[in-house]
């Protein structure tokens, strides 16, 4: 069939055609058409197209509708991919195999038979589709985390979080992320900071974060396997910046937290409290921060990601005064 379209060379052709979407105006029903020097990418109407750009008349052949899992189930199941691997909330073989059908880069399908639970929040799955395995690479801010979601604890839902953290972060600061996991905030923040610290007491965790401090090439980042409440005593004064990402049982290490931090430092304490509720967690902060014979000045307060019915995971950025 005919329609409107935009004349742009082959290679700004890709540039092109994520403006042309941006503005709403690219005709997704057709394919684009090539030839030896030129892209023609269908558009929807004249007036929108930028005044930049060569517009003509060609005839297009219909783009083939890609199946959703709605299509193929008559309902839209729960379910995230991390990686190669997608997590179903239950055990169902048409769901698997109707995540494998439209997400082609996912080779496994895992159903969770543990709630995450224990000292290094785990969590036990059984595989329903697809390869046998938990082992996966997930590529978030331009880094790679090599991440075993049996062995060690990881939540994709904070991409966001991470980036919003690591862009206060300044190039002379030290930074102490007190339960590092695999990485996914010290390695992110180790582009930004003179120093990263990262502890964790998961051996696995540790034996995966040093890949990815490997494989993401960096060389500025300290790895400490042990307790926090030992491992703190001889970081005191080190940082001036601590991430207390385990929403949990942060407030249980909130001294340590504190005793490791310069005069002016700041903290990122995550909690799990009810959408209307800082105040409980900006309590804790100040009672600790006042046996510890230090001032807190509250700087922000967000809810991160929504964790159950009307809870959610809740982040304090909070300074440290003398």
């Amino acid at each position: 069939m005919k329609s409107l379209c935009v004349k742009v060379p082959r290679a700004k052709g890709e540039p092109a055609r994520k403006r042309l979407a941006e503005l709403g105006i690219l005709n997704k029903s057709l394919k684009i058409r090539s030839d030896d020097r030129f892209l023609y990418v269908p558009v929807l109407n004249k007036k929108n197209t930028p005044s930049d750009m060569e517009i003509m008349t060609r005839e297009f052949e219909k783009a083939k509708k890609h199946e959703t899992i709605e299509d193929i189930l008559g309902f839209a199941p729960s379910y995230e991919v991390i990686g190669d691997i997608a997590i179903i909330a239950e055990e169902d073989v048409n769901v698997a195999k109707a995540v494998l059908m439209t997400h082609k880069n996912v080779k496994t399908i895992l159903c969770p038979t543990s709630p995450t639970t224990g000292e290094f929040r785990v969590r036990d799955f059984k595989v329903v589709a697809g390869e046998p395995k938990t082992e996966t690479v997930y590529k978030e801010h331009g880094c790679r985390y090599v991440v075993d979601l049996q062995r060690t604890y990881f939540n994709p839902h904070l991409s966001t979080e991470r980036a919003r953290v690591s862009a206060q972060v300044k190039p002379d600061e030290t930074v102490i992320d007190m339960f590092a996991g695999v990485g996914p905030f010290s390695i992110l923040i180790a582009k930004c900071a003179k120093h990263v610290i990262a502890i964790d007491k998961n051996p696995d965790a540790i034996l995966f974060l040093r890949k990815n401090v490997e494989q993401n090439s960096m060389t500025n980042i300290e790895i400490i396997q042990g307790d926090v409440r030992e491992v703190a005593v001889d970081l005191k004064g080190r940082a001036d910046r601590v991430i207390m990402n385990l929403p949990h049982k942060a407030s249980e290490f909130l001294k340590e937290a504190i005793g490791m931090l310069r005069s002016g430092g700041m903290i990122h304490y995550y909690d799990i409290r009810h959408e209307d509720d800082f105040e409980e967690a900006i309590h804790i902060i100040q009672e600790v921060a006042v046996r510890s014979g230090v001032g807190i000045k509250v700087l922000n307060t967000r809810k991160v990601h929504s964790y159950a019915p009307h809870k959610y995971i809740i982040c304090v950025d909070c300074q440290v005064t003398s």
